[in-house]
């Protein structure tokens, strides 16, 4: 069970399906609730593809780059460093043109759910905790947008603009936390390995 955790709290900050509110309700502004529906679906199961499939080969595609654990964990926690200072100092996530028809893919299903930061997290997860937990937390993850999605009018209405804003604030510096503490935990690794 610790396991699970481990690997879900760093997920669940990642995705950031509160972060991602707004853009979700300006993306599916003037939809009907079946189109919606059919939107959040689409998400669902595009996010969760991506997720798993890059869960199940991009640790053996790193093998065969022989890029070791420790190399990806620097890079990776970096990366998410990066991403999660971006989300800090911007004042909101960028808008994008899109087609409505393909809008629950792309995007919406990736990159805002199974973003550069989950799929990132999810390699690192795998190299500490094993697939199966990672996939598991992966999922339960993707499975909570889609709650936080379905409920998105309730919900913006009870959070408010300031709400929302706040709460994407405090998980992009508690994703910078655990981006530090992935590159503290790599480089160490790297010593290790050399020594």
């Amino acid at each position: 069970m610790d396991k699970f955790w481990f690997c879900f709290v760093p997920l669940f900050v990642a995705v950031d399906a509160i972060g991602v509110l707004p853009l979700f309700m300006s993306l599916t502004a003037g939809v009907g609730v079946t189109r919606l529906r059919s939107i959040i679906l689409q998400s669902l199961v595009t996010a969760t593809a991506v997720a798993v499939v890059f869960i199940l080969a991009g640790t053996s595609l790193l093998r065969l780059m022989g890029i070791t654990v420790g190399d990806f964990t620097v890079a990776g926690g970096t990366l998410l460093f990066v991403l999660s200072m971006n989300d800090m100092l911007r004042s909101g996530k960028p808008q994008r043109h899109v087609d409505p028809a393909t809008v629950g893919t792309v995007p919406i299903g990736v990159p805002l759910i199974t973003g550069p930061a989950v799929l990132t997290t999810c390699l690192l997860l795998v190299g500490h905790s094993g697939t199966g937990v990672t996939v598991i937390a992966a999922l339960v993850n993707i499975l909570i947008a889609g709650i936080v999605f379905w409920f998105a009018i309730p919900i913006s209405r009870f959070l408010g603009s300031a709400g929302t804003r706040t709460l994407s604030k405090i998980a992009s510096l508690l994703l910078a936390s655990i981006a530090v503490m992935m590159v503290r935990k790599g480089v160490m690794a790297i010593i290790q390995g050399a020594g």
